[in-house]
């Protein structure tokens, strides 16, 4: 569906490029400023104003709606977040943990050799 989209949204910047290229402003060639040329045209007297407006109009529409179909489709299977693997990495370490590795209550004193090692049960009297 995607290359589909794409071949479409390709064809339709080619056909808003050449329809734009077509379109000429008013007094731009050298016929009107002499008042001739508008008579011997393909679309008619008046020319190829409203066709090639029309033209450019759906064109325009089209390119926007493939665009937009496209950005849809494109940002739909994201799951993860530069923003979040970036805070991730920038944490600084927690105080005490060397290396920032990860905290375990069990091993911390251990590691830290600040208590004693716990003496064991007395044994139960008869």
């Amino acid at each position: 569906m995607v290359t589909f989209l794409v071949i479409v949204h390709i064809l339709v910047c080619f056909t808003v490029i050449l329809v734009v290229l077509l379109q000429t402003g008013k007094g731009a060639d050298i016929g009107a400023a002499f008042g001739s040329g508008g008579s011997q045209t393909v679309f008619g007297s008046r020319g190829a104003g409203n066709f090639l407006t029309k033209l450019t109009a759906a064109a325009g529409a089209l390119f926007m709606i493939t665009s937009l179909g496209l950005a849809i489709m494109s940002s739909g299977g994201v799951s993860s977040s530069v923003v979040k693997e970036d805070a991730k990495k920038s944490m600084p370490a927690p105080k005490g943990m060397p290396g920032g590795a990860p905290f375990n209550p069990a091993a911390a004193p251990a590691q830290q050799g600040a208590a004693p090692a716990m003496p064991a049960a007395p044994p139960a009297q008869k």
